[in-house]
Order: C-alpha cells, then structure tokens, then sequence
C-alpha cells in the first residue's frame, strides 16, 4: 500500500472516532463511511482501549522496501535474464526474483511482496516474443477401424492411447516477468537439425492406477539415421506395453503413416487374441489424453536453454519420469479430453 492510500484510510478511521464520540451507533457509521461494520468495531474497540492512538496508522508492517536507487539494480539483473544467474531456463518466476533480491541486498521478500514490488515499478507477466516449433506429423485421410476383432475389447482390457510429438533446441515458449510495454525476448539455440522425438502411451482400465509407457530417440542430423519413429519401434512400444501391462489392449492412435503401413497391419493381424486396434478421427487431438501429457512435457522444458540434444533429452525425460509417478496427472489428461471410462 502507497503513503497516500494508508493516509487516507486513517482519516476515515480518525472520522469514524469522532462519530464515536457523538455517540453514533456502528452500523451508521459502516453506512456513512461507506465500510463494513465489521471494520467499525474493531476501530470501536482499538479506539476503548488506548484512545485515538489506537486507531493510526502504524507504517508499513513489512520489512523496508528498496529504495529507488536500490531497486535499479535488481531490475538491470533482470535483464540480464535467469541463464546469467545459473538457472537452466530463460524463466523469471517470483521465486527466482526474490532469491536474487536476497542475494543482492541480503533482504527477505515474500512471494507476495516480490510480486507487488514487481507491479509497482512497472513490470508484469508476459508471454515472450517466440514462436514455438514444432513438427507436424503427417497423417493419411483414412479412418476407421484398422484391424482386429472383439477379443481384446473383451471386458477388463486396458484402454492405451497413443501419439508421437518432437521438439527441438528452440523450447516451448513460457511467461516470464518483464518490464510493461515491452516483450521479453527468449535467446534460443537455432543451429543444427537434431531434435528428440518422443511416443507415449497413456494406459487407463477401471480400477487399476493409470499408467503412461513412453519411448524416446535423439536424431542428431547424421546420415542415413532415422527422422523419426519407424513402424517397427512401434511395434516394439506396443509389445512393451502388452508386457507391462499383462492384459489385453484396446489401442487408439491416429492415422500416422507409420501406422497404417502394411507391416504394422501384419503385426496387429497376427496378435489379434490380445490386440485391437482403432483411429481417431483425422486430427483430433483434443482427443488424445497423451496430446495433455506432451502438454507437461511442453511446460516442463519452457525457455529451456540446453546447451545440446543431450540435455534437452535428460530434461524431456525427467519430466516424462515425474508424471509417471503422479497417476492424478495422467488421469487429468483424460478427463481434459471429455471422454470417461466404461465398464
């Protein structure tokens, strides 16, 4: 609260004492100043007790704010951006604002405090001036069921949807706090072709914990290596899946070339007694519980500034690690989707 805003709330308090001293009653005070009545009483009692001095001001009640000429230099420190500071990413949350004001000034903000310090001198939460990157899986007009029949849709099968997702050295864009009429701008790395290309699962059956089985592969640009995943990494995927889950599977995926190759319908033909396979519709990722878990993925690794593929795969897959040991996560992702598990 500014000077001005405290001085002129105690002179509606030292208005309400002389109202007190007329005689009037609380609930035409609250009516006349235009506060609670609540507010009146405990004004009514602080002033009983110690008289007009028991209704002033006090001060700020926290610790001294930063002085304009001191506040100066946490703010060239925020321009500098997190990565000169020793932070991975090129994100200014308010707990990494008020580990820098301590480390500067040796000052204790709250949450709280940093963030109104933050509005007061004019910065605010902004979006940064970047657009992320990210691959466009081709998919073929073709829908409906690809192969299988009843059995594995028998009761007690788990239910897995599947999807693929990429990302390259240029991360996701993620808000960060800078200063009110001017965008933040996010350094990135944009040299090379690399990029890590991940397939996941999300595995949900009734009464069971839900799961999510994952597969990742670093493609460094080299030639004669794979973009992507192929038909056969898939299938390993699928195979993993059936191992760990020990159950029949229900898969759902969209139409990818890759799984609509005639090797993949071949694989899913002969493994029909436990496997049945359906399509999404043609573009339907809100759909796809696994597209709320490249979501995760996305905001884990926001603004990262990895230094190479290698880092980027150790941050893609310590977020993929985290959620698999939050099923809350995982069925959060599905319920985002508006579709409900069936008995």
């Amino acid at each position: 609260m500014t000077d001005a805003k405290r001085a002129a709330r105690e002179r509606i308090r030292l208005e309400a004492v002389g109202r007190f001293e007329s005689g009037a009653k609380n609930r035409e005070i609250a009516a006349a100043l235009r506060v609670s009545e609540r507010s009146v009483e405990r004004w009514h009692r602080q002033w009983r007790e110690r008289g007009e001095e028991g209704v002033r001001s006090k001060g700020s009640p926290g610790r001294p704010r930063l002085s304009a000429d001191q506040i100066a230099k946490p703010e060239r420190e925020l321009e500098r951006g997190p990565l000169a500071h020793g932070w991975a990413d090129q994100r200014w949350t308010l707990a990494r604002v008020k580990t820098l004001i301590g480390r500067l000034f040796h000052v204790g903000y709250t949450v709280e405090g940093t963030w109104r310090l933050l509005k007061r001198h004019g910065w605010s939460w902004q979006q940064p001036a970047r657009r992320a990157i990210e691959r466009d899986d081709e998919v073929v007009e073709e829908g409906g069921v690809a192969a299988g029949k009843s059995t594995a849709a028998a009761r007690g099968a788990w239910i897995v949807c599947e999807d693929e997702a990429s990302q390259s050295l240029r991360p996701p864009r993620a808000r960060s706090w800078g200063r009110i009429g001017q965008t933040p701008v996010v350094r990135v790395r944009g040299r090379g072709s690399g990029r890590v290309s991940m397939a996941g699962m999300v595995c949900c059956r009734r009464g069971d914990r839900s799961r999510l089985i994952y597969s990742f592969r670093v493609h460094r640009g080299r030639k004669g290596e794979p973009k992507g995943f192929t038909w056969q990494d898939c299938r390993d995927l699928i195979v993993r899946a059936y191992n760990q889950l020990k159950g029949p599977i229900v898969l759902v995926w969209d139409n990818l070339r890759t799984h609509l190759m005639p090797q993949m319908k071949d694989f899913i033909a002969a493994n029909e007694d436990w496997l049945t396979v359906f399509h999404f519709p043609s573009y339907a990722p809100d759909l796809n519980p696994q597209e709320g878990i490249w979501s995760l993925v996305k905001r884990a690794i926001g603004n990262l500034a990895a230094a190479n593929l290698d880092q980027l795969a150790a941050a893609v897959k310590r977020s993929l690690k985290k959620t698999q040991y939050r099923p809350h996560l995982i069925d959060g992702c599905l319920i985002g989707t508006g579709l409900t598990l069936t008995s």
